[in-house]
């Protein structure tokens, strides 16, 4: 018997540790205090560095991180009940203190009810959770310590991304080159590679003058992935305009693979332009639509080749326009 009360005192302690409370908005919440953090707790008035992560259930039934400052730059806020935002952890930052862990729920109904969701998908799945948990970091009482910290830990955390896309960089250029070599193989098609990286199909070359720099080139096109999924065109399958698009070589205002490519054609010319991912847009692609570290590959055909008008400096096709 007296094991057994043992036990259930052991449940009773632990269920009562492990207990939600919620705070005046309805958040569900639990604070975890640091043995070695600071006992005195956040004030109004002063700031506030933290990590912070959220997370959610989709409706596929995988979890994936919404966003998330764990290996990234912290976050900074300013104790503030005037201007502290409800149904957050920020509702009861003055219980937490330097060191402090909370975890917190977040229902989705609640946040479509209060506009903070815009509507149900299947990342905010209706009677689903935003589930969040912060750690609390460091507090300073002035603006000019607070803003010290703030600058070192940006710059160290650009410098962190900076050796990340780097290395990753390392790898998917390996992995990029063998695609590539497949994609022109399984094709069987024959290319020339211009001095920066560029493979290019010229299956007419058009005539008279070249698309070369100084040069208005009238273009369509089709653009696509590797795995041939179209991300924008004026002509064919996914056109979502179908006049042709008027650039000036030499200005750089499309992608560096463009400026390469479009100089093997003139006139009348047709072709394929396949641009590593560094020529293009880069390791971090154009979301949603062009995924970081893509390969672009374009079926183009210039239908005209001409001086432009000293005014006419065409403006930057928005993302994705491929260019």
């Amino acid at each position: 018997m007296r094991i057994i009360s043992y036990l259930l005192i052991a449940v009773v302690f632990f269920s009562s540790c492990n207990k939600f409370e919620k705070a005046k908005s309805g958040m569900k919440y639990k604070i975890t205090s640091s043995s070695s953090g600071s006992k005195e707790k956040i004030k109004l008035g002063q700031i506030v560095k933290f990590n912070i992560e959220y997370k959610v259930k989709m409706a596929n039934g995988k979890d994936s991180v919404l966003s998330t400052t764990y290996g990234k730059a912290a976050g900074f806020i300013k104790a503030d009940s005037a201007r502290l935002p409800k149904y957050n952890f920020t509702e009861v930052l003055t219980q937490m203190s330097v060191g402090d862990k909370i975890e917190f729920l977040l229902d989705n109904d609640t946040l479509k009810k209060m506009h903070m969701i815009p509507d149900y998908n299947e990342v905010f799945v209706k009677g689903g959770n935003v589930t969040g948990r912060v750690e609390i970091l460091k507090v300073f009482t002035d603006d000019k310590a607070a803003n010290a910290d703030y600058m070192a830990e940006t710059q160290a955390a650009n410098q962190r991304e900076q050796e990340k896309i780097e290395k990753d960089s390392k790898v998917e250029l390996v992995k990029e080159k063998a695609n590539i070599e497949k994609y022109v193989a399984d094709k069987k098609i024959t290319t020339v590679t211009t001095p920066g990286g560029v493979l290019v199909e010229v299956q007419n070359a058009g005539e008279g003058q070249k698309a070369d720099s100084g040069w208005q080139a009238s273009v369509m096109y089709r653009g696509y992935t590797l795995d041939g999924k179209v991300f924008d065109a004026n002509f064919g399958e996914g056109a979502k305009h179908t006049d042709p698009f008027a650039v000036v070589l030499g200005q750089h205002r499309v992608i560096r693979g463009w400026e390469e490519g479009l100089k093997y054609f003139g006139k009348g010319g047709k072709g394929r332009i396949i641009i590593p991912f560094m020529l293009g847009y880069g390791p971090q692609g154009s979301p949603p639509v062009i995924p970081a570290y893509s390969t672009l590959v374009f079926d183009i055909e210039i239908k005209d080749v001409t001086k432009p008008a000293p005014e006419a400096a065409p403006a930057a096709p928005g993302a994705p326009h491929g260019k």
